[in-house]
């Protein structure tokens, strides 16, 4: 078996973070008496996504999507709002949410019945994903699981990956993975460190970035195919 360690980023590749956002955010809304809150959510989700590309950028710091993100959500809606206040209320409604895919457990057990020694490898905050692994019941699977937060660095920066590397025994990135959905933090982050990647592309997306992934997949199903095929 030439590859040995599989690192595995989780939203949108074993977490349904989209679900579990939705669910949060109408907490989060309902908790502050906002009426219209799908109006809110449809400008929140958008925003927060250019937001984190603004990070992975380093165009903002955490610090300030964090703190921010919600104050001008508010705003927008003419409201003023303590945005440290609302980060750390939907965090913790989030930390709550332990969706995942249909056949993500399963994926993880073969994977390591098969040898393969896994971790999770994610940009986000700590009180965040792991609320969310205990919640979901993923937490077992993993060796390690890698958060940004705690690293000091994030995806796609190839410190990130050097931290990784430097508290996994045996590691050499000639035996390594890394596996998620993002072009520009999973994969891009697997160019910048001189890892090989997988693409976890369920939706078909084309690949508009200079991202270049090593293989793509689009199941579960597809993935243990590939590493079969190894």
């Amino acid at each position: 078996m030439r590859y040995k360690f599989l690192l595995f980023d989780l939203d949108h590749t074993l977490f349904d973070f989209d679900t579990a956002e939705d669910v949060a955010l109408t907490q989060l809304l309902k908790e502050e008496g906002v009426d219209n809150i799908q109006a809110y959510k449809d400008y929140y989700v958008p925003m927060n996504i250019a937001l984190w590309k603004d990070l992975e950028q380093k165009k903002i710091t955490k610090h300030e999507l964090v703190n921010t993100r919600f104050s001008r959500l508010f705003e927008h809606f003419g409201v003023e709002k303590d945005g440290s206040y609302l980060a750390n209320r939907y965090q913790f409604y989030l930390s709550q949410q332990g969706q995942i895919f249909s056949g993500a457990m399963e994926l993880l057990d073969t994977l390591i019945d098969r040898g393969y020694e896994v971790y999770a490898a994610t940009n986000g905050i700590i009180s965040i994903q792991t609320g969310r692994l205990t919640k979901s019941g993923l937490a077992p699977y993993f060796n390690h699981v890698f958060i940004s937060e705690q690293l000091g660095t994030q995806k796609p920066d190839a410190l990130f990956y050097e931290r990784i590397g430097q508290q996994i025994p045996g590691f050499s990135k000639e035996n390594t993975f890394m596996i998620g959905d993002s072009l520009t933090a999973d994969i891009q982050g697997g160019n910048n460190a001189g890892i090989d990647t997988i693409w976890y592309n369920p939706h078909h997306l084309e690949n508009k970035t200079g991202a270049q992934p090593t293989y793509e997949v689009h199941s579960y199903q597809d993935l243990l195919n590939c590493l079969d095929a190894m």
